[in-house]
């Protein structure tokens, strides 16, 4: 309700009682759209009448500029088409909206000097927009969420802003028409009051992101642990405070860290995998391994998983992993793959090894450009069946008990009775009314579904129906494939194919480290292939610059907008990362090489010389009112965190000294939130013990081709090994990067018959050793 004063007391008020009042759906959706607003607040009329809105602008990448006779053409043209302006757009998002009866821009020169009208942004493509924009949000009303709407006054800093508004008002909620006349109303009477209030509130985020971390830390019980703090950077009690902050958010009957709705959070298993791998033997391990190991297999027999597909969706609306929301993401099957990697590597349990094949296999077979790449989602929705009219979340996913049965009529053999559906039902819960609770499912979309789960084990199901583990597993399978075969010709979820660079070096990282701990080298091909892609496509080699994205066109060739959008920090982050985990896979030294480019080209663009870290955008963009870093770890992992491990995994292989200082910077600019909250920088924890830890440093010379010597690589890559750095040279590689810049390489002895394997920590090396059995033995006294 807006409230009539002229007064900047008011303005508050208002933006305060829309930001509470928003009505919100209980089930938790993606939106992966901003509206920004701007022509609202440049003082013209927002709409002629309440039954005829004209929405304005929209965020975007670009518009080439135009006459006002040119866009009033355009307009007519598009107008005549059915279409806005989006329709000229490559993010698959964007064109999703092309034909809104709303006269769409996208972001760029043309939206803002038209009226500084509409705008609607893919916050994929433009995170740096969303991040802005989210940030002022959730300083006016304490939350935030998609999609979000923002007005802006005609210098683009944000006045008034909220998550979603129904159409009309309902509930005591303002609908958006009541939002847009109460706004304009106070523009008219308020200018400079909103003005002032909105430029406040960006100045104190700027502050707060120049602060030491970028946030704004309240003071939380630490669990009686002091995280001293010296010159450089804090001390390993931080990860002791992370850890029982974590364990107390920890759920233990299904896992997880938060209650409903449970996302997967890997940041979390990368930090207790590595806290387990520092001492195996202690207490502290086994519960950190406990928790991850726990996690991971409910979540792998859960409905966020699967089962028939394989994949994981983004997150569970319930406590048991059993109702997801369906999408499914590239950054969580890169991730979770590392994490389920990570699972394997310390349990060889194959439960873990058949969950690494099936991501594997889900993202090359749905999510991957023949060229290598990786396409960024799946959407939840879909058509239950092509003569329907409208989308259901989860329909392309879900199961009627009647459609099971008579899919999988057929009998066992040698168990006369017995239909392989019922195997099937017994195993995966699934009932002739569904198997979803009205209560995880208030829209009634999953009414009668099933959402496959087990609760069991095979054993249990063998044990169910008198038949040998070995036979159930087979059954399992053969009706899996059924399913698959049946679902294959349902109405597919909508595909988004954009590419996005800093996905595609999570997507490589996974790739690359299943491959190596599995010896799969159809993994490592995957990874390699999506390395040469962003080479290729996304790598500006005369700019000197990575791109965010690229697009598949109608006749699958990748394409560029017409101004390609730059790379953020997250893409040069996540890339460096997985180029490093490749070289650690395959052991090209190529990969090595175009790290350290990356590196040195990131460090110029968006290092703060002043209070160290990374700003998330370069300097250059002056549509961005305000540079603001990665400071926390969300859905995906902080990039100053993933930065921050590069440069100590740079510096043992490159021996450059000035990536650990701008390490131990790094660390030290986020010490109000690794003493205070650590848990919100999880991935940021683990970068801090691999700093206080030494890395591990594993030097392999021999014939790449030989036996011998990958026998010794293998004694490596079966363990998970903290801080690892693993470097190989083949004796006839003279142009390698590791033996023309790391000293210690250079000066170690070859042989041309036997390969020699040293581990080096904190600048000691060992002698050399050239059995299998000599080199675990080592591995194992030098944690």
């Amino acid at each position: 309700m807006l409230l009539g004063r002229s007064s900047l007391l008011s303005a508050v008020r208002y933006s305060l009682e829309l930001s509470k009042k928003q009505y919100g759906r209980s089930r938790w959706r993606s939106s992966r759209s901003i509206k920004v607003y701007p022509s609202v607040i440049a003082g013209s009329q927002l709409c002629r009448s309440t039954s005829n809105l004209r929405i304005p602008l929209s965020l975007s990448t670009r518009m080439a500029s135009s006459t006002k006779d040119d866009a009033k053409s355009t307009d007519e043209t598009f107008v005549n088409k059915g279409e806005n302006r989006l329709a000229l757009e490559k993010s698959p998002y964007l064109l999703q909206h092309a034909r809104n009866p709303v006269q769409w821009y996208p972001w760029g020169d043309e939206a803002l000097e038209k009226a500084k009208a509409e705008d609607k942004v893919d916050r994929e493509e433009r995170p740096d927009i969303d991040r802005i924009y989210m940030a002022f949000v959730q300083a006016i009303s304490g939350h935030g969420g998609w999609p979000m709407s923002v007005f802006l006054a005609p210098n683009l800093s944000p006045i008034i802003g909220g998550t979603y508004f129904p159409p009309e008002d309902r509930h005591g909620y303002p609908g958006f028409k009541t939002v847009l006349l109460g706004i304009s109303k106070e523009w008219r009477e308020n200018k400079s009051e909103l003005m002032l209030l909105g430029g406040s509130i960006i100045q104190r985020l700027k502050n707060a992101s120049e602060n030491k971390g970028g946030l704004i830390v309240s003071e939380r019980k630490t669990m009686g642990i002091e995280c001293s703090r010296d010159r450089y950077v804090p001390s390993e009690e931080c990860a002791m405070i992370c850890f029982h902050q974590l364990k107390n958010s920890y759920e233990p009957n299904f896992g997880g860290f938060s209650d409903a709705p449970k996302f997967p959070q890997p940041v979390n298993f990368n930090l207790l995998f590595y806290m387990y791998a520092r001492d195996p033997s202690t207490d502290l391990a086994r519960e950190c391994l406990e928790m991850c190991v726990h996690t991971l297999k409910k979540m792998a027999l859960g409905g966020i998983h699967d089962h028939i597909g394989q994949g994981f969706s983004r997150y569970s609306v319930d406590e048991e992993w059993h109702v997801p929301h369906f999408e499914k993401m590239l950054y969580d099957q890169g991730q979770l793959l590392q994490s389920y990697t990570d699972a394997f590597l310390t349990t060889k349990d194959p439960l873990f090894a058949e969950i690494i094949d099936d991501i594997a296999t889900y993202v090359s077979r749905d999510l991957r450009h023949k060229e290598g790449g990786f396409y960024s989602a799946e959407d939840a929705d879909s058509y239950p069946t092509k003569t329907s009219g409208e989308k259901k979340e989860g329909a392309f996913y879900v199961w009627t008990f009647d459609e099971i049965n008579a899919l999988l009529a057929k009998e066992v053999a040698d168990k006369k009775g017995l239909k392989l559906s019922d195997v099937f039902c017994f195993h995966f819960t699934v009932k002739p009314k569904g198997n979803v609770p009205p209560r995880r499912d208030p829209h009634g979309e999953l009414s009668k579904q099933n959402v496959l789960i087990v609760y069991g084990s095979v054993e249990d199901t063998a044990r169910h129906f008198g038949i040998t583990v070995e036979k159930t597993q087979i059954l399992l399978k053969e009706a899996s494939r059924t399913l698959f075969q049946a679902r294959e010709k349902r109405p597919r979820p909508h595909l988004d194919d954009k590419i996005l660079t800093a996905w595609n070096g999570l997507m490589i990282s996974g790739l690359a480290r299943a491959g190596s701990a599995t010896g799969n080298k159809r993994y490592v091909d995957l990874a390699t292939d999506a390395a040469k892609f962003i080479e290729r496509y996304l790598y500006d080699k005369s700019e000197r610059s990575l791109l965010r994205s690229c697009y598949r066109s109608d006749n699958d060739a990748i394409v560029l907008t017409s101004v390609p959008i730059r790379g953020y920090h997250a893409d040069y982050a996540f890339v460096v990362k997985g180029l490093l985990d490749l070289y650690e896979a395959n052991l090209d030294p190529h990969w090595l090489e175009f790290a350290e480019i990356l590196q040195d080209i990131q460090d110029e663009l968006f290092w703060d010389a002043t209070n160290g870290g990374y700003y998330s955008t370069t300097k250059d963009d002056p549509t961005i009112i305000l540079r603001l870093r990665d400071d926390h770890d969300g859905a995906e992992p902080c990039s100053n965190s993933i930065a921050c491990g590069n440069l100590l995994r740079l510096t043992a292989y490159l021996e450059r000294v000035e990536f650990k200082d701008k390490a131990e910077r790094l660390l030290s600019s986020f010490k109000e939130p690794l003493s205070k909250v650590p848990s919100s920088v999880a991935e940021m924890v683990r970068a801090l013990l691999q700093y206080h830890d030494s890395s591990t440093e594993i030097y392999v010379i021999g014939d790449s081709g030989a036996e011998n010597t990958n026998e010794l690589l293998r004694v490596v890559r079966e363990r998970l090994i903290p801080g690892q750095v693993l470097m190989f040279a083949d004796q006839d590689q003279s142009d390698n990067i590791l033996l023309r810049k790391n000293k210690i390489f250079a000066k170690m002895k070859q042989d041309k018959n036997v390969p020699r394997a040293y581990v080096c920590r904190y600048r000691t090396c060992s002698l050399a050793v050239t059995t299998p059995a000599e080199l675990a033995d080592l591995l194992s006294t030098e944690r």
